[in-house]
């Protein structure tokens, strides 16, 4: 199996030693009041598209240099290969199939009245609201449509974005934007490809139509409609600042949920032309939603800056899974497969942590995290007692200079996997029989290529992992606390 991509070894990767600060007398004095916390979410972001992880052909100078001051994590996973359930797990710090959030909600189910992050589970924004931060969420939702899963139902104080699983950008016709739009059929003759004008491009290579994604899916601020006439991710930008700016004083916890890079593929013109070297417009299009994305991270993180909230705020930046490369062009190398897989590709995400007093500029750490350490690492911080046991671990241990070994879990229908220290055992074809199992040492194989569950000098260790996946699988069986 051969894989490739223009990857060059960048600055931060050299950079590995002394990735976590001891805490100073200083540093204990600003913990006495638990940091805010920004959180900073990419949808669907590929784990190669990131020039801090080498990648020459994408444009994000602005993650890169938050990456350069902060701590560059290469071995960070979600709870799940796709939107909803990695969500739901990173917001309620537990592996989601824990409490029947098992599976990735799309169109009208959005909207169906028992289908939602279930109320029992208090999320992040629950908890440090009854600690007093003013919580807000800007963007994508995706836990529920229906009235008992709204955002402000889970603990934001405020809200502006949309419920479902995606948005255009613009609303309808689409003017001053190069938008791809996936169809069922071309017309005889068209090929894959089909130009309706010079802004707007059709393609049958999925093989199905662009989901619907606005229909019945408005933006709202709050629980009312309104016409958002910018560019969606400039406009969660826009929101994202005011936020800061209006609640400097006090603490806080942003989650700054954008729609980018998930489709549809949306482009604003006057960034596509900034890509008019890449040939293939569907790349093309790609990259010129990443580079705004970009534009957007650094401007929000600029305004951080400005307000002198740096030295006091958490902040977290990461992909909910990884990349859709046929839909959208994202690559996911060296890892295998992508969004939807229980390989690599889909589970393990770029994610980038900038923690005052704890983390160290222009560091990288192979050690293995999870997006569900945030909680766990805020109810440390806090100190107050979680609703029920939490499946992430504190950074303070899992960034240490000797982590415990983690365990890390995923069901999801037939698609399974589990990886322990550097062990890992995934099926994409069911759990029922050891056969339908594989076995990987992501120490030497982060790729996937060499299966080992048919080696004898390894049975045993395919047996143990089996054994401990089985027990996992019987606790999400049990009652929700």
């Amino acid at each position: 199996m051969t894989r490739s991509l223009d990857i060059r070894l960048p600055l931060c990767v050299l950079m590995t030693m002394g990735f976590f600060l001891p805490a100073t007398r200083a540093d204990e004095a600003k913990a006495i009041r638990p940091p805010n916390v920004l959180l900073l979410v990419a949808d669907d972001l590929g784990y190669a598209e990131l020039g801090c992880v080498g990648n020459t052909q994408v444009r994000t100078p602005h993650i890169d240099q938050f990456a350069a001051k902060s701590l560059l994590c290469r071995q960070a996973y979600v709870a799940a290969p796709n939107c909803s359930p990695s969500r739901a797990g990173f917001l309620s710090g537990r592996f989601p199939t824990r409490f029947g959030y098992e599976f990735n909600p799309i169109g009208a189910r959005n909207d169906d009245l028992g289908t939602g992050i279930p109320l029992q589970q208090k999320t992040l924004a629950e908890y440090l609201h009854d600690e007093g931060y003013t919580t807000g969420l800007v963007g994508k939702w995706h836990l529920g449509g229906a009235a008992d899963f709204h955002p402000q139902r889970h603990g934001f104080d405020e809200f502006y974005g949309f419920l479902h699983e995606g948005h255009y950008f613009v609303p309808s016709p689409w003017q001053g934007t190069t938008t791809w739009l996936r169809r069922r059929g071309l017309p005889s003759g068209a090929g894959e490809r089909y130009a309706i004008n010079g802004q707007l491009i059709y393609s049958s290579h999925m093989g199905h139509d662009e989901p619907a994604y606005d229909a019945n899916n408005p933006i709202l601020r709050g629980g009312q409609p309104v016409q958002e006439l910018d560019y969606l991710t400039d406009a969660i930008t826009r929101e994202s600042v005011s936020f800061i700016e209006r609640y400097q004083r006090n603490p806080w916890f942003l989650y700054v949920s954008y729609n980018a890079v998930h489709s549809p593929l949306q482009a604003k013109n006057e960034t596509l032309e900034q890509f008019a070297d890449v040939e293939d417009i569907h790349r093309r299009i790609f990259l010129s939603m990443l580079a705004d994305l970009d534009k957007s991270i650094g401007a929000i993180l600029q305004t951080v800056k400005d307000t002198n909230q740096m030295d006091n705020t958490l902040i977290l930046f990461f992909s909910d899974n990884g990349g859709p490369t046929r839909e959208t062009t994202a690559s996911n190398l060296p890892l295998r497969a992508g969004k939807g897989s229980m390989y690599e590709g889909g589970i393990r995400i770029p994610m980038i942590l900038h923690w005052p007093g704890h983390t160290k500029a222009g560091s990288t750490t192979d050690n293995v995290v999870s997006s569900l350490d945030l909680y766990a690492t805020m109810a440390e911080l806090v100190g107050r007692p979680t609703p029920y046991p939490l499946d992430g671990v504190s950074w303070t241990q899992s960034l240490s200079a000797a982590p415990p070994e983690r365990t890390l879990y995923w069901r999801q229908g037939k698609r399974a996997a589990l990886r322990q220290g550097n062990w890992k055992i995934v099926t994409d074809r069911g759990y029922g029989s050891e056969t339908d199992w594989e076995l990987y040492d992501l120490g030497s194989d982060a790729s996937e290529e060499t299966d080992l569950s048919a080696s004898p000098e390894l049975g045993k260790r395919k047996e143990d992992l089996l054994r401990v996946w089985r027990s996992l699988n019987q606790e999400m069986a049990e009652p929700l606390f």
